[in-house]
């Protein structure tokens, strides 16, 4: 087992392709845009966010949803549709209720590990991506969210997070361009943010120093394989192409559920769409209105990041209506209207508005790990964490592969010492 290929160059893709040619591997790199990361790792929040490693199987979430299906600015918003797809995904969250604890302990461990890698990876390649360790802040308007958050607090802890409580007070010195009335909060010091597109571009650049074969604008079609060998069918500039590797990585997000179903495994992955908006400071007065500091704000469910000197991302919701890419007035909205109440300093004069699908599977948990065949693997359905998440997954998917080569490796010792002993 030599060749690998990955399908897939988002966030997930990149560094799953990043650990395998640091392992030795001959690695193809496939994807369907003219540049790596130019989908859901376009434009998010921005957190590397252990903090929010809460999984939402939780009461809470569905008490939320059913109160919010009638809103179109709700944080949350649910449209039922005649899919099987969608309510038996649905049903499997339901389902996964009872993992809240141990899952969302298990994410934040997940998230603490990523970050040494992430770090690590930029430095030696020298990407700049606006990284910024400055802590995140979770903002809270009321005593019920805030006693939940405290509970939270106690599973993160369990998972090796520290994030302690402020007081209003508290977080006028932490945030001082904060504007509003809050119960309290949670800071988080040891998380951060950055930008997640420049941070993939800048790591697949470095793949070609790695001598990663990257083969932008093409789409894999279908995929087969016999256990030993994979063949990929792809399509790139109208014509179609075959190409056969020893084993293949998914790591495409919300398409992954369909290449996974012709490789006989069900990943039940739903596209969970997120919104957000980058405004741009053109002004001096709003460079110096903007949050330095990273915020959740758990009323709205919305996420900042301060990128450089002249850009503030806000981002957040989650909407389930299909695979719908559709950016919504109405969903863009409330984002520009958060940052005039928060932020009144900031200009939302000039800023652009993004949507993207977050790949999430029913228990909040990404698939990583092998298939039913022993040459097929994933690493995808980070759901909302795949910045956050992406290298430590991608860490240990390419552990995973290298144990499998070691077995295949071992097999025909394995079959020479029998017949020796014979």
């Amino acid at each position: 087992m030599k060749h690998i290929a990955v399908i897939g160059g988002g966030i997930t893709g990149v560094t799953t392709a990043y650990a395998l040619a640091q392992q030795g591997f001959s690695v193809t790199l496939f994807e369907r845009h003219r540049y790596a990361g130019m989908e859901t790792s376009y434009a998010n929040g921005g957190q590397l966010s252990a903090s929010n490693a809460e999984v939402w199987n939780h009461w809470s979430t569905l008490v939320k949803g059913m109160k919010w299906i009638t809103r179109s600015d709700a944080p949350l918003l649910f449209h039922p549709k005649a899919s099987w797809h969608q309510w038996s995904w649905l049903t499997e969250f339901v389902a996964q209720l009872p993992n809240y604890e141990p899952n969302t302990i298990y994410t934040a461990q997940m998230a603490i590990a990523a970050r040494e890698y992430l770090f690590a990876w930029a430095q030696q390649e020298a990407i700049d991506f606006d990284l910024k360790r400055e802590g995140i802040l979770h903002i809270y308007r009321d005593k019920a969210s805030y006693e939940h958050a405290t509970k939270v607090s106690a599973l993160l802890r369990k998972g090796g997070l520290e994030r302690r409580a402020v007081s209003p007070k508290e977080m006028q010195q932490i945030e001082p361009t904060l504007s509003g009335s809050f119960y309290g909060g949670f800071f988080t010091e040891s998380d951060s943010t950055g930008d997640i597109h420049k941070f993939t571009f800048g790591l697949s650049k470095a793949l070609e120093r790695l001598n990663v074969q990257t083969i932008y604008e093409s789409e894999v079609r279908s995929i087969s394989t016999t256990g030993l060998r994979a063949q990929l069918v792809y399509e790139k500039e109208s014509q179609s192409y075959e190409m056969n590797a020893d084993a293949v990585v998914i790591c495409c997000g919300t398409c992954s559920r369909e290449l996974a179903a012709q490789l006989g495994d069900r990943v039940n992955i739903y596209p969970v769409k997120g919104y957000s908006i980058t405004v741009h400071l053109d002004d001096a007065q709003s460079q110096a209105s903007a949050p330095q500091v990273s915020l959740l704000d758990d009323a709205t469910k919305l996420v900042t990041s301060r990128l450089g000197l002249n850009r503030f991302r806000v981002a957040g919701t989650a909407e389930f209506n299909g695979f719908n890419k559709d950016i919504r007035a109405d969903r863009i909205q409330p984002l520009v209207d958060w940052v005039a109440q928060c932020f009144p300093g900031i200009s939302t004069r000039q800023f652009t508005p993004w949507a993207g699908l977050r790949p999430m599977m029913p228990n909040m948990l990404p698939k990583v790990g092998a298939g039913k065949a022993p040459n097929v693997f994933y690493n995808t359905g980070h759901g909302h964490l795949g910045w956050t998440l992406s290298a430590a997954t991608a860490v240990s998917v390419a552990k995973t592969v290298v144990a499998a080569r070691n077995a295949l490796v071992r097999q025909p010792k394995l079959s020479q010492t029998m017949k020796e002993l014979a």
